[in-house]
C-alpha cells in the first residue's frame, strides 16, 4: 500500500505574507511535524500566479497579489521546506484552487498498487477542499483523509464549513 501526503499551498503568502493568519501561523508546527514523521510519497502544491494575476479572473475577485512565481511569497514558509528536506516529495504547480495534473501525477507513481491519500495545508476552505474533492472523483474507492489540525481556512467558521463538506464527501476528518 502505497501512501500519499499532499501538501497544500504552504506558501510564505498563506502562512505570514499577503493572506497569511494567526491559525496559519499557528499550524505550521503541526504540519512540519506531521512532514518529518510521513513515510511515504509527498506532493507539494504551489499556488503559482504571474505579474497579470490583477488581471485574471481570480485577481478581480480577490485582488490581493500572492503567490507571484520566484518571489518570496512564493516560496514554501521556511519550516516547511526544511521538513520536506530528504524526503521523496514532488511540487505541483497549480494557477488556480485545485490541481487538475494532480490526479495523474498520483496515478503515475502509484501505478497498480493500492494507496491512501491524505492531505494537509492551506487554505482550507479553498484550496484544501478543492483539492480534496478532486481527488475523490478520481479515487473515489481509495481511503482519503484530511488532518483538521494540519488545515486552517481564511476564517475559523470558513474552516469548519470545508471540514463539514468534506466529511459529507466521505473524506475522513482527522
Amino acid at each position: 500500500m502505497k501512501k500519499i501526503l499532499v501538501v497544500v499551498d504552504m506558501q510564505k503568502d498563506f502562512v505570514d505574507g499577503a493572506l497569511g493568519s494567526a491559525e496559519a501561523c499557528a499550524m505550521v508546527p503541526a504540519a512540519v511535524k506531521k512532514i518529518e514523521e510521513f513515510e511515504g510519497k509527498i506532493f507539494a502544491t504551489f499556488d503559482t500566479h504571474f505579474e497579470n494575476y490583477m488581471d485574471t479572473a481570480e485577481g478581480r475577485k480577490l485582488p490581493v497579489p500572492h503567490c507571484i512565481k520566484d518571489t518570496e511569497g512564493w516560496k514554501l514558509n521556511a519550516g516547511i521546506a526544511a521538513a520536506l528536506e530528504g524526503k521523496d516529495w514532488t511540487a505541483v504547480e497549480k494557477n488556480t484552487f485545485g490541481s487538475v495534473d494532480l490526479p495523474d501525477l498520483i496515478k503515475l507513481y502509484v501505478g497498480d498498487e493500492d494507496l491512501e491519500i491524505e492531505l494537509i495545508g492551506l487554505c482550507t476552505d479553498i484550496c484544501v477542499v478543492s483539492n480534496a474533492l478532486l481527488l475523490k472523483a478520481n479515487f473515489p474507492e481509495v481511503p482519503m483523509s484530511v488532518d483538521a489540525a494540519c488545515c486552517a481556512g481564511v476564517t475559523p467558521e470558513k474552516h469548519e464549513a470545508a471540514l463539514e463538506t468534506m466529511r459529507s464527501c466521505q473524506i475522513d476528518i482527522l
